[in-house]
């Protein structure tokens, strides 16, 4: 037996010239079974559906408890990696390239790229995973056309098992369990900022990128591709935005996104009392970890922003959904009861003439 729930409108004193005539959605269509067990296979669709609402608005909760950590944690660490990587790009202005030996100031020429690619360990988070794995393909298409090798560094399972699916992709390192308890810490970033300072150092690749999801708003996370390293090369600065490797009439160019750092606070004059190569040394590693443990953060906070909004929509679903059995559950034991109801007038009837 099949019931459909057609929503109605109410009628208005316009022409029929100037009525207009709202689009009604498709009807919903409840399958069962006809004779007795109809309402026995819709009450226990209306079990199922119950079940399914209370386990996503548990969900819902347990992700609006972790998103309030992983906001704090992600206001908290702008500032203070925002104005290391301000700093760190002032003092290499100070500083002429050819001067000192530091491999992080001095970029080759872009023959590889390491991709640094964060998602989640677990789906039920909406489009969370999809943005981002979607951003990697693009770019990873990009410097497949720019005929540029790249090496993927995977963070999360998600992103491996995707990558593995491909035939043309290798995912080179694979790194799971990050913020696997609240939120991330820097023993967790500092494990990524190893693998990527000795690909960088032992010239490996020219240019390390992070792919995350950046944390906007509760209802808005974004996919970005920002450069991590070098830090300086072809008037690339370092600050709050990123910077990406593009083409421009058939060459290589660094394009910058975002803004550039404030740095009007720093003073202009500077004596380095070491030599600069040490403070950039020291620096250099709290650089990285602060950089990496950001994106970490951030993409925390944009995967339980992401799953508390889908679980506030499955749940929105599946109420809906149980009003729609429970109006097609009604009418099928409607349905049986007057048929009952028939039977025993029916019979009394056919006793009436013994």
């Amino acid at each position: 037996m099949t019931h459909f729930l057609e929503p109605r409108f109410h009628q208005t004193p316009f022409p029929p010239l100037l009525r207009r005539i709202p689009k009604s959605p498709p009807p919903i269509s409840i399958q069962c079974r006809g004779g007795g067990g109809g309402a026995r296979d819709l009450q226990s669709r209306l079990d199922s559906i119950n079940n399914t609402q209370k386990l996503t608005e548990a969900m819902k909760l347990v992700a609006a408890a972790k998103v309030r950590r992983a906001q704090e944690a992600v206001i908290n660490s702008r500032p203070f990696a925002q104005s290391l990587a301000q700093f760190l790009h002032f003092i290499t202005q100070q500083i002429q390239p050819h001067e000192i030996d530091f491999p992080f100031l001095n970029p080759a020429p872009v023959g590889k790229v390491a991709l640094v690619v964060f998602t989640g360990d677990r789906g039920l988070c909406g489009g969370f995973n999809a943005s981002v794995i979607k951003k990697a393909d693009t770019r990873l298409a990009e410097l497949k056309n720019l005929d540029l090798g790249h090496i993927l560094i995977s963070v999360g399972k998600k992103g491996n098992s995707h990558f593995r699916r491909r035939s043309d992709v290798q995912v080179d390192k694979y790194i799971t369990g990050c913020g696997g308890g609240s939120v991330p810490t820097a023993k967790e970033a500092q494990t990524i900022a190893d693998i990527v300072f000795s690909l960088f150092i032992s010239e490996e690749v020219d240019k390390v990128e992070l792919i995350y999801t950046k944390f906007v708003s509760l209802l808005k996370c974004e996919p970005v591709i920002e450069t991590l390293l070098p830090l300086l090369g072809d008037g690339e600065a370092m600050g709050d935005g990123g910077f990406r490797l593009t083409t421009k009439e058939g060459k290589l160019k660094v394009e910058r996104e975002g803004k550039r750092g404030n740095l009007e606070e720093i003073p202009a004059l500077l004596e380095f009392e070491q030599d600069p190569v040490q403070i950039l040394d020291g620096m250099i590693a709290l650089y990285l970890n602060s950089q990496i443990l950001r994106a970490l953060q951030e993409s925390m906070a944009s995967e339980v922003a992401a799953r508390m909004n889908a679980m506030s929509n499955a749940s929105e679903n599946a109420l809906e959904l149980k009003n729609s059995v429970l109006v097609a559950y009604n009418r099928e034991r409607q349905a049986k009861i007057t048929g009952e109801i028939l039977e025993i007038v029916a019979g009394a009837e056919a006793l009436q003439g013994f």
